[in-house]
Formats: structure tokens, C-alpha cells, sequence
């Protein structure tokens, strides 16, 4: 019988685990399915773009990994038992007979299971966010952002909620896609008060030129239909507010027996493995894993085609009882783009402190853009960026000779 190997979620982290495992095992042995509620690969660090009014390349998963052995599966993941060892699922359009349009459910089995599946938005409970602010976090919610910015007259207004990368990329994108809307950007802190000077002093020139107005030491108490409030009594006017405060887990983890983190990560070891339940690793923004300077990974793309690699490495050599391997996972640069022609590329400290080192303007973005660009291709093709080793399980007591397809 062959070993099933369910990863949920398709994103950067899922889909990286997915392909890697099929490099590393063999088809005669294993059955890989990704699980993933769109059925096509989603850039999320497009998302602003997308947003902003540009189109992205579509990338459906099934062409992605057609030809390696991984079965992927268009669906939506509702619960996660991890004693029984099963996934309930609900395809978006289930039709078994003719003219059926009712949600199909299923039950997936597995022997290990790989959790990616990411996060989403946090509101930090403040009033208003689900029922007026708009987000980037994915697909339909940039298009639903996409629809409103198209429908505001210009002088119409707009607020970025959040100082972090995201907010500071869909600030600069929507500005440069509309020049004809008053973009503003509000944070709690600072806005990119974690770079260096040399960065900030960009930061701060490139939304002078776009005409972005900020707003810092703002605490947001509540989201309303026509704007902000700030604090007792203050109040940031705006037509369309964009919340990018932050990201948390998916809920499903922490409805699971599942140790979880006080973020609802679900907490691994280094070689991405759940420390409650052997059977089940987490990559990417699900887990809460250790890196350089033992300090918690955060979330976002740079750390999770590194978790990708860890887990699926270690979960191979496991299965094939060869030597796992162990790697600190660490930083080396933060990119932030600043429209199509403008960009922030941070060097960091493997701990994620930035350093003096800073490249800005038209090099940065070109950098950004082959970043971005090489990570797209190289999930594209998911059987080419490795050399196969596509090796056999081990015995179920060890002993058993291992070989190897080498191709």
C-alpha cells in the first residue's frame, strides 16, 4: 500500500513541499495530493498589483504539476482530525449527477500530512474591518478592492490601514495606478520604521512623489463606512479603506489537538515537524517555527520556500530512513516595491535586522521583479529546478535495501 502524503494548501509553501516530495520519493511508493481551494496557483505577493488594475499570468495547479505524480485536488478544507488522521473537504461544485450544483463533501485519508495553510487577515478586533475595509490578502478579496478603486471618481479618497510591507506596496500601487485618487497611509507606529535610514529617507521621497499623505501613531479604534476613527475623537476621512494590519493563522489548526502557538501557528521543530503529532509538519504562515538568533520565523514569502525545502527534505529522508538533514533558516534581504519602476531591496542580518546596505529606484525594482518573477517560474516548472532522486520508502522496520531513480 502506498504511503499517503496529503499537503493542504497550494501556496508558495504548499506547493513548493508538493513538488520537492515528488523529486525526492518514488511514484511506486507514495501518493502525493495538494489540496487547494482555488484551482489556480495565486502570486500573493502580486496582490496589490492585481488590485492596483494590472493582470496576472493565470497558473492552474493541475498543468503545474501535470507529469509529476502529484494529484491535485480543487477543494475546500472544513476540518482537520489529526487523531483520526483525516481531512474533510468541500469541492466548489460537486455535481455527481447531472444538474447537481450542491457542494460535494469528502473524507481524505492520510498517512502524513503537510499544513499550509496560510493565514488571513487580522482586524486585532477592531470595529468595522469585516464590514468596510477591503484587504489584498487574496485573490477575490484584491479583485473586490480592484472593482471599488474602479468605480471612485477623481479626488476620491483612499486609506491604507498598516505600516508593514504590505501596506506600504499597496500604497505606492495604488497611488501610481491612480494618480488621480488622494492616497493615504496610516500606521500605529511608524510607517517602515524597521529599515534603515537610508531606506526610510527613500521610502519617504518615493511617496512624496506619488502624493501619498502619512499618518503615523494613529491608533484605529474603528472602520466605518466613510473612513476611520483615530483614537477618542479623531477621524481620517476616506472612501475606500484597504486593511493590511497584520496577518493570523488559519483557524482550522487550532480547532485540532494540534500544539499550537498563542497566534494559532501550529509549532514545529527545525525540521518543520509538529512536536505534538510526528505525523504532520507545517510550513510557511501555519507554523510556528524557530530561526537565526532563536527567534520565531515570520510570516511571510521569504521564509517559506526555505520551510518548503526543510520539510520536505527531512519528511523524505524519514520515509526513505536516510540521515535527515538540518539548516538554520535565516534572512538576507527585505524587497519592497514601490510601484512598476521603484523598489526598497533591505539587506538584513540572518535575524532579520537591517544593515547599512540598501539598493533603491529602477535596480531595486528589477531585482524585486526577478525575485518575484524566478519563484513563479520555478513553481511552474516543479520538475525541473531539482535533479530527480525519486527514492524508495525504507522497510516499515528499516531493513530494507534502499534504491534510487535517478533521472
Amino acid at each position: 500500500m502506498k504511503h499517503r502524503i496529503v499537503v493542504l494548501g497550494a501556496g508558495y509553501a504548499g506547493a513548493v513541499t508538493a513538488g520537492r516530495l515528488a523529486k525526492r520519493l518514488h511514484r511506486d511508493d507514495v501518493e502525493i495530493t495538494l489540496v487547494n481551494a482555488d484551482p489556480d496557483f495565486v502570486e500573493r505577493v502580486r496582490m496589490h498589483q492585481l488590485a492596483s488594475g494590472q493582470d496576472l499570468p493565470r497558473r492552474p495547479l493541475r498543468e503545474i504539476f501535470a507529469g509529476t505524480g502529484v494529484l491535485v485536488r480543487a477543494a475546500r478544507v472544513t476540518a482537520v482530525d489529526v487523531d483520526r488522521k483525516t481531512v474533510e473537504l468541500v469541492g466548489e461544485r460537486g455535481a455527481k449527477t447531472l444538474g447537481d450544483d450542491s457542494p460535494s463533501h469528502d473524507t481524505l485519508a492520510y498517512d502524513t500530512l503537510v499544513y499550509a495553510l496560510g493565514s488571513t487577515v487580522a482586524d486585532h478586533g477592531v470595529p468595522g474591518v469585516a464590514e468596510h475595509a477591503y484587504d489584498v490578502a487574496g485573490k477575490q478579496s484584491a479583485l473586490r478592492l480592484r472593482a471599488r478603486l474602479a468605480e471612485i471618481a477623481p479626488g476620491g479618497t483612499v486609506l491604507v490601514v498598516g505600516g508593514g510591507l504590505t501596506g506600504i506596496e499597496a500604497a505606492a500601487e495604488i497611488a501610481e495606478a491612480h494618480p488621480d485618487l488622494r492616497v493615504s497611509i496610516a500606521a500605529r507606529g511608524g510607517v517602515g520604521d524597521w529599515l534603515s535610514d537610508k531606506a526610510r529617507r527613500h521610502l519617504r521621497g518615493a511617496f512624496d512623489r506619488l502624493g501619498i499623505t502619512v499618518h503615523e501613531r494613529a491608533d484605529i479604534t474603528r472602520v466605518e463606512a466613510d473612513g476611520v476613527v483615530v483614537g477618542a475623537a479623531g477621524e481620517i476621512p476616506a472612501q475606500v479603506t484597504v486593511w493590511t494590519a497584520g496577518f493570523t493563522a488559519h483557524p482550522l489548526a487550532a480547532a485540532t489537538t494540534l500544539e499550537v502557538s498563542d497566534t494559532g501557528r501550529i509549532v514545529v521543530d527545525d525540521t518543520m515537524r509538529s512536536v505534538s503529532h510526528p505525523d504532520v509538519y507545517a510550513v510557511g504562515d501555519a507554523a510556528f517555527a524557530q530561526g537565526a538568533g532563536d527567534k520565531p520565523l515570520r510570516m511571510g514569502c521569504a521564509t517559506a520556500n526555505p520551510m518548503a525545502w526543510q520539510a520536505a527534505d527531512a519528511l523524505a529522508a524519514r520515509l526513505t530512513g536516510r540521515k535527515v538533514p538540518r539548516t538554520t533558516i535565516g534572512y538576507a534581504a527585505q524587497c519592497i516595491s514601490l510601484g512598476r519602476r521603484d523598489a526598497i531591496v533591505q539587506r538584513v542580518t540572518s535575524d532579520d535586522r537591517p544593515t547599512p546596505t540598501v539598493l533603491t529606484g529602477r535596480t531595486a525594482a528589477r531585482v524585486k521583479e526577478f525575485i518575484c518573477a524566478s519563484t513563479a517560474w520555478a513553481l511552474h516548472h516543479p520538475t525541473t529546478m531539482l535533479p530527480s532522486r525519486r527514492r524508495h520508502l525504507a522497510s516499515p522496520r528499516g531493513s530494507g535495501r534502499l534504491t534510487a531513480s535517478l533521472s
